[in-house]
């Protein structure tokens, strides 16, 4: 049985933590690939080391002198190795850090420093080999990541090592150019590595005990959540769910590797598991609840519009002018709705408008900004009746004005759109209704 495990920044900020880690990795001998992230805050006023690194490579940019921040960023490294009592250094890597930096050798670069330094750290606290992550995680020429070369290099390499460390969030092109993920990579890399060995299981280590319900600075000490399928982590995670990078779902899905999302602070805790399938009924008709704000509805009208074909075409073409991707768009007989981003709207909502009465000749269009969408997802509401209905009647009780509702076709999730000032409160009301009164 082979684990793929990853430390998020958290679970590596400090010698404390790096022990947690290695006694966690010690405690199974199963766990035989480690993907560490960059040292993360050690307290809630610290800073991370991967945005020390892109302050100091900003000020060298400027033509400003770095070796202030790099002494910084060094110290930080420095304290980890002193705290673990480890008999290496990391001053030449910090001269070919400084070199680059004055060479201008990129923000991807200057960025992935910080999981490639704690990857060095962790593979010596450890004993076992580091494999550069530009060596294996491939990109091309126009910096898309290359999923089949990076299986093949990875599958080849893993195989001749028992057990490796390879750093995440990054990789490289061809000729060798570092290329990074985006915020959070990390999880990524730890699939992608998963996918490669064949993994048994994927455990992703962070400072929670797995999935919660809904997000804890909206409901107080929200549920867990046991098991949880690709798809509803997918619906969770597109809307605003944090614990796992969302692109980190695809590798593992394509082979059914489980990823367990774990706690480096209570490694006792059974955490989240994340499956492709299950027979397990939830506990709970959702199994969670999550949402954004920041929404503009733009509300077409034309009379006998559903007998017109490609009438929708012509609005969302509108859109696609002015690259503009757009969220839901619930429709009636004579009605046309688009939810969009409202950030990325306003300042071409214009020409956004001018395209629409060209495209598609409505008899008129209204905007309403300032709402929120939060999506219910679950499961068990395909086996559930009157979802919906519970959901209407908890907002109606909490005076919360439903705008848009909409539910695919896959009933596993249920979007509902209400005003920016009503987000929390529907939140709490559809957490009430279906948790609270079932404990």
């Amino acid at each position: 049985m082979i684990k793929v495990v990853k430390f998020g920044g958290s679970s590596l900020a400090s010698a404390e933590q790096f022990r947690k880690a290695g006694d966690i990795i010690h405690a199974d001998a199963k766990r035989r690939y480690v993907i560490p992230s960059a040292p993360g805050k050690r307290h809630k006023n610290d800073t991370k080391v991967t945005d020390m690194l892109y302050t100091c490579y900003a000020m060298a940019e400027n033509g400003e002198d770095i070796m202030s921040p790099l002494r910084k960023i060094r110290a930080r490294y420095n304290e980890i190795i002193n705290g673990l009592k480890l008999k290496m250094s990391l001053d030449d890597e910090f001269k070919v850090i400084e070199q680059r930096f004055l060479e201008k050798a990129g923000s991807d670069y200057a960025a992935s420093r910080g999981e490639y330094l704690n990857g060095l750290v962790m593979a010596n606290f450890l004993g076992i080999e580091f494999i550069d992550a530009a060596e294996v995680i491939r990109f091309d020429d126009s910096g898309e990541f290359d999923a089949d070369t990076t299986n093949q290099l990875l599958r080849e390499r893993l195989s001749k090592v028992e057990r490796a460390v390879i750093p995440g969030f990054y990789g490289a092109k061809e000729d060798g150019k570092i290329q990074t993920f985006s915020r959070g990579g990390s999880d990524i890399t730890g699939s992608l590595v998963a996918k490669a060995c064949r993994a048994d299981l994927y455990e992703n280590w962070t400072d929670v005990s797995g999935f919660l319900i809904a997000d804890p600075r909206i409901i107080k000490n929200p549920q867990g959540i046991k098991v949880i399928t690709y798809k509803e982590l997918r619906e969770l995670s597109y809307m605003g769910a944090s614990v796992l990078h969302e692109d980190a779902i695809f590798p593992v899905r394509q082979e059914g590797i489980p990823i367990n999302i774990k706690n480096t602070n209570a490694p006792e805790d059974p955490g989240s598991f994340i499956v492709e399938s299950t027979c397990q009924k939830p506990e709970f008709t959702i199994t969670g609840i999550a949402g954004k704000k920041g929404f503009v509805a733009v509300n077409i009208e034309k009379d006998m519009m559903n007998s017109e074909i490609g009438f929708g075409r012509k609005v969302l073409e509108a859109f696609e002018e002015n690259e503009i991707s757009f969220e839901h768009t619930p429709s009636g007989i004579d009605t046309f709705t688009v939810f969009v981003h409202q950030e990325e709207f306003e300042g071409k909502e214009q020409s956004v408008l001018s395209a629409i009465h060209r495209l598609a000749e409505p008899d008129s269009i209204e905007l309403e900004a300032d709402l929120a969408l939060v999506a219910v997802v679950g499961r068990g509401m395909k086996s559930t009746r009157g979802t919906a209905g519970r959901i209407f009647s908890a907002l109606a009780h909490a005076n919360v004005n439903v705008k848009m509702i909409d539910q695919g076709s896959s009933e596993l999730n249920v979007i509902i759109g209400v005003k920016n000032d009503d987000f929390e409160t529907a939140i709490q009301a559809i957490y009430d209704i279906f948790v609270v009164t079932q404990l």
